[in-house]
């Protein structure tokens, strides 16, 4: 099956007790054994499988053509299991992107994490750096994020890989913003794709999860499981029931996503209030032919910067109309947020820089409000 029919057929069938077709939610948190003690059906109790989970793990497994899933009950969740997976035979050495989602530098910075493991950052779009910083000491994990949150940047998938490979590092991608509909990161070789489902696969801003997709059986996948049921961090029935709804309409949505963001992307460039524009769909963009190679679209999220500083850009943020100041991204409505004021010290964001998730909304729409906005700086 092509992705748009996987999105809408994979993980479910036909309800073979009512016949309807859309999945029914499994709220029971235990099931009933058999007169031998089994469990006919496969399940037990809620944290260790339920029918909702399980469908949508086959969903996303099959999306991004994998081995198997995990899911989690939020994105950090998976990001954590993952860190947490790395077998203790190998090295506890992580190297991960510079630019990087906030939540992974606060998990580094305020918990146990940046204390357990080795961890270093580098810039990953300079492939010389990332190969001196994975061979500088032994390395378990090597970590990417492309397109990066929220400067936008863009990794060679392949060429980290080769460089993992080489050292025995096993390579996990954060694919949150590209999608498994316009990026395949298994097929070029990652062992493991992470994504914040709350984000597009969700698609609505009303649920709360995390999936790790693996490549193919090994010690860690054995790890990520054993974790999550272990230590419950498990996605409910109801936000597992949500994923799979708005999974379904993921192709369809993509394609506006994509498209209202390089238009805007174009506007910005062209304004006369916006200093840079960084967005892999255009074509001054430095990574602008990698995100070529290896995506089929350029999707939803970019950045811009105003001219100016910080003052400027919260004046922005704050005259929107339409748009609305919000964290996260991948919903239906258009978010923009400021990260240097909501990363504070820790960030490694310009302060006139403002992230810009694009919506579904008509175009011509957003393009009038950001120009309102602009005119007052």
């Amino acid at each position: 099956m092509r992705f748009e029919t996987k999105a809408v057929h994979a993980g479910r069938k036909v309800d073979p007790v009512t016949g309807a077709v859309t999945t029914p939610i499994h709220l029971s948190t235990t099931y009933e054994r058999a007169e031998d003690g089994s469990y006919t059906d496969g399940f037990m109790y809620s944290r260790g499988d339920n029918p909702n989970r399980r469908s949508l793990e086959a969903c996303l497994t099959d999306l991004e053509n994998g081995y198997d899933c995990v899911t989690y009950a939020s994105g950090m969740a998976a990001i954590a299991s993952v860190i947490e997976s790395l077998p203790a035979e190998k090295s506890q050495r992580i190297v991960m992107a510079d630019d990087m989602y906030f939540g992974v530098r606060t998990l580094i910075g305020e918990t146990d994490i940046g204390r357990r493991y080795d961890i270093v950052t580098v810039d990953m779009t300079d492939l010389n750096a990332v190969r001196e910083t994975v061979e500088e000491a032994d390395t378990g994990l090597v970590w990417m994020e492309t397109p990066s949150n929220p400067q936008i940047k863009i990794t060679d998938i392949e060429a980290v890989v080769e460089i993992a490979a080489e050292a025995g590092a096993y390579t996990v991608i954060d694919n949150t913003a590209a999608t498994p509909m316009l990026q395949n990161p298994l097929a070029l070789g990652v062992d493991f794709s992470l994504h914040s489902v709350t984000k597009y696969i969700g698609g609505h801003s009303d649920l709360l999860l995390g999936a790790v997709v693996a490549k193919e059986d090994t010690q860690m996948l054995t790890n990520l499981r054993n974790w999550q049921h272990a230590k419950g961090a498990v996605p409910s029935s109801f936000d597992c029931w949500l994923a799979l709804r708005g999974v379904q309409s993921l192709s369809a949505r993509m394609r506006v996503h994509c498209a209202n963001a390089k238009e805007i992307a174009d506007f910005l460039k062209q304004h006369d209030r916006v200093e840079a524009v960084h967005y892999p769909g255009l074509e001054n963009h430095p990574s602008h032919e990698v995100a070529k190679k290896q995506m089929s679209g350029f999707g939803g999220l970019l950045s811009f910067q105003v001219k100016g500083g910080e003052k400027e850009a919260l004046t922005v943020a704050n005259t929107v109309a339409l748009i609305t100041q919000a964290t996260s991204l991948g919903g239906t409505h258009t978010y923009i947020e400021h990260r240097y004021s909501v990363e504070k010290e820790l960030t490694r964001a310009p302060e006139n820089l403002l992230r810009l998730s694009v919506g579904l909304e008509n175009v011509d729409d957003l393009k009038e409000d950001l120009d309102q906005a602009l005119s007052n700086i």
